[in-house]
């Protein structure tokens, strides 16, 4: 089975008063990503990928013209409630600070789960888990604040692979890392990938590391 499946489609952002006839960002796109893949989405800075990423994850979809359909395991994902959407596709920024919204490292990685209405038994099991896995118990208590990036980006990864989501999707994960930091977390993403078997799908317009 395909774990992500693009089928013909195009996007365009609406218009505006400077431009009443934008350009569509993507035309007849078709694309698919096999279960378990690691795969790279990758283009020049502006051709459209984290348009065609963000298409898959309805919560943070662009507003515009969508045509074709986009499918997570074979269902249109504009189809899934806000829970299927969250355990079925995973979706880290380019910009860890965009995404971290609590001021602790705990708080963070339970927070979606929280927001799921995750029981706290469970709950607890998973951020522990996940802290494990990316070895982030040294740290759990600490002000998120005060983080370097390469950690921000790491907690960004752990709080979405705590919702157990089966595809994953990173937008220009390393871009603001230093060559240490990102050696580290694409360690991390080649973790998931082979130990836990979700599918990583990294849109980079710098694909050689």
């Amino acid at each position: 089975m395909n774990a992500l499946e693009f089928r013909d489609v195009s996007f365009s952002y609406p218009a505006t008063d400077t431009e009443p006839n934008p350009a569509p960002v993507l035309e007849h796109v078709s694309l698919a990503v096999p279960e378990g893949a690691f795969a790279l989405l990758t283009g020049s800075t502006g051709s459209g990928k984290s348009t065609l990423l963000r298409l898959a994850k309805p919560e943070v979809s662009p507003t515009g013209t969508l045509v074709g359909n986009v499918l997570a395991f074979g269902k249109d994902v504009r189809k899934f409630s806000p829970v299927e959407s969250a355990q079925t596709v995973g979706l880290v920024f380019q910009n860890p600070d965009s995404q971290i919204v609590c001021d602790t490292v705990w708080h963070e990685m339970a927070f979606g789960l929280e927001n799921l209405g995750t029981p706290v038994s469970e709950m607890r099991r998973r951020v522990a888990e996940t802290s494990y896995f990316f070895g982030l118990e040294d740290w759990l208590h600490r002000d998120t604040d005060t983080l370097s990036g390469g950690r921000k980006q790491l907690l960004s990864l752990a709080a979405v692979l705590a919702l157990r989501p089966r595809v994953l999707l990173l937008d220009e994960p390393t871009s603001q890392l230093d060559p240490v930091a990102e050696k580290s977390f694409l360690h991390a993403l080649f973790r998931v990938n082979r130990e836990l078997g979700c599918t990583v799908v990294v849109a980079t317009h710098q694909p050689r590391p």
